[in-house]
């Protein structure tokens, strides 16, 4: 990399990155050794996602994961990180009550170590996103589908509602959050609400006109099969490559070639 790459990435430098022509890149990690992996191979922003609760505890939504373990998977995250920003996910349950928690909540992974926290939800989280605005705690959103909103929206469904997309978008840029991810929305109207507000938009499923992009850690390498959404594109296949090497690892173990001399202290 070169000596402006190595600058640790802040939430100033990501604002300005759509009046500059920057594309952003961000990508999730849940733990300390991934996340120095992702740091040292350039990215702009690493999630600590509450995905965590799909790709590594099993579960089917991203609903049981708990403040608790965000704040400790954050903990994790930050050790291995030296560059780029930090985002920590507000877990369901831990913002919506009233703006009181989610300051309270935000805080917590701030105190863990995250630049900033990102929470679901355009006009109807409003007062939770002024309130962590208000405390100095950088936000950013999260709207089109809002994972969270599972049961509500009747599953992981593509949104088209122009009109309510745009007013989410218009009202977090307003109350100031730095950037927004926009999950699940056709692409033409990814780009009409990348054209619509002046703070990044990060996509995930939203179309090539989005400032940006982010995608799952166990995703984007192959290490996640329970489902695969048409937005994901698989860099590589470690989770065959992983199969393979623990099959070789059984079939040596079994057959005395492992360990050998050179494994084994005289």
């Amino acid at each position: 990399m070169d000596d402006k790459s190595t600058k640790p990435v802040t939430v100033p430098s990501i604002r300005a990155a759509k009046a500059e022509g920057r594309k952003l890149t961000m990508i999730t990690a849940y733990d300390a050794n991934n996340a120095k992996i992702a740091d040292e191979s350039g990215v702009d922003m690493i999630l600590v996602g509450d995905s965590v609760g799909m790709v590594v505890q099993g579960h089917s939504t991203s609903l049981p994961v708990t403040l608790g373990e965000m704040i400790y998977h954050t903990k994790c995250v930050v050790r291995g990180v030296k560059r780029a920003l930090v985002v920590a996910d507000l877990p369901f349950l831990s913002y919506q009550v009233s703006p009181q928690q989610a300051v309270r909540s935000a805080g917590k992974l701030l105190k863990a170590g995250a630049g900033a926290v990102k929470l679901e939800g355009g006009v109807r989280m409003l007062p939770a996103v002024q309130a962590c605005l208000a405390a100095d705690i950088p936000v950013m959103g999260h709207i089109g589908l809002t994972p969270q909103s599972v049961h509500q929206l009747g599953g992981f469904k593509v949104q088209r509602n122009v009109d309510a997309l745009l007013d989410d978008a218009k009202t977090l840029e307003l109350a100031g959050v730095f950037a927004m991810v926009i999950e699940a929305i056709p692409k033409t109207l990814g780009q009409k609400l990348t054209t619509n507000v002046n703070i990044p938009t990060i996509g995930i499923g939203a179309g090539p006109y989005c400032d940006g992009q982010v995608l799952v850690w166990h995703d984007l390498l192959g290490l996640f099969d329970a489902f695969r959404p048409k937005f994901v594109k698989r860099y590589a296949d470690l989770g065959t490559a992983a199969r393979e090497a623990i099959r070789a690892y059984c079939t040596e173990v079994r057959s005395g070639q492992f360990p050998a001399a050179e494994h084994s202290f005289d």
